[in-house]
């Protein structure tokens, strides 16, 4: 197969509601083999909206026929309604399977097909790319087209009223950690002290409770706002960055860091909202942590990770169709 660098792709974090959902669906249908076509189907289709949707593509899953249970159970059906284009095949690959199965019975009515490799623990869905419907029912996974080609035929095929501005992603400018021990921060970027000021405890506690954190440690937050998705509801990123132990000169070419990534919910809420995803990727896409917020979570924090100067990784907080990145560099 491929590898995933060679072109664009986009990795999905699958969500608990996404699994109720797909569970959901898999419960209407008593034949084994057919609860799990569906029950894929719609992990595929979700990703595939997810994606979309943070790309600013107009979409309506409720009216497809893979939203649909009678539909479901006639056909194997894993289809994404496009705004006024048509619909989009959203079809599920298992791991190590080099090709993609498109029935014949979606070859009439669809604008083109994409390919969604599902993990092994079904937390995570990689768009691979996409082809066309060309009567075909096995196309090569290294045949596939990249996504850019994707939303560069929707944006020229479209009409004008089925791509709106991309508001469901949003994506920051690359932020330098190491500028952060000369007193140099990106906009937006304040200090604990001044968020601490609006009464949020947590902060402290989560904090204090780290011995790994000293006096060499730049602590620094983000409000980020999720807008109707979070209820107009805020939540901080903070990340605290630190020398590791025997390499305290931070100005030493090199000097390994230690990096600390937390979630808290700001506003005056004590809790985070449920199902709040926090995750980080390397630069090429590859996830490499995620954790998400359960009842009653008063922050969430990835494990503390390692890298040097001049490395990069990405944060990204998600909640529904919302998906938020952060880009850093040591």
């Amino acid at each position: 197969m491929m590898k995933l660098s060679e072109f664009s792709t986009f990795i999905v974090p699958i969500s608990l509601s996404d699994h109720a959902l797909a569970e959901r669906f898999r419960k209407q249908h008593r034949n084994p083999v057919k609860a799990k076509q569906v029950y894929l189907n719609t992990l595929a289709v979700s990703a595939v909206n997810f994606y979309l949707r943070c790309m600013g593509v107009e979409t309506n899953w409720e009216v497809s026929q893979s939203y649909d249970p009678l539909m479901q159970a006639a056909m194997d059906v894993a289809d994404l309604e496009v705004g006024d284009r048509g619909k989009l095949e959203c079809r599920p690959v298992l791991p190590d399977v080099q090709v993609v199965y498109i029935p014949p019975e979606v070859w009439s009515d669809r604008i083109g097909c994409v390919a969604v490799q599902l993990d092994p623990s079904l937390q995570t869905a990689t768009l691979l790319g996409f082809t066309d419907i060309s009567g075909v029912e096995e196309v090569p996974v290294s045949q596939l087209r990249s996504l850019d080609v994707l939303l560069e035929h929707l944006r020229q095929t479209a009409p004008a009223t089925t791509l709106e501005a991309p508001v469901h992603s949003l994506v920051s400018e690359r932020v330098n950690l190491s500028q952060w021990f000369e007193n140099w921060f990106d906009a937006g970027w304040r200090s604990l002290d001044s968020l601490l000021g609006t009464g949020q405890p947590h902060f402290a506690v989560s904090l204090r409770n780290d011995s790994r954190l000293n006096e060499a440690t730049v602590k620094r937050a983000k409000l980020i706002d999720l807008g109707l998705s979070l209820k107009q509801r805020s939540v901080a990123l903070m990340v605290a960055i630190t020398p590791s132990l025997g390499s305290m000169n931070t100005s030493e070419v090199g000097s390994p860091m230690e990096i600390l990534v937390q979630m808290h919910p700001m506003g005056g809420e004590t809790y985070l909202p449920t199902d709040l995803r926090m995750s980080l990727f390397s630069p090429s896409g590859e996830m490499l942590q995620e954790v998400r917020s359960r009842n009653h979570d008063n922050y969430i924090q990835l494990k503390r990770f390692r890298g040097v100067p001049g490395e990069c990784f990405d944060i990204q907080v998600a909640f529904h169709e919302t998906c938020l990145t952060e880009m850093f560099t040591i």
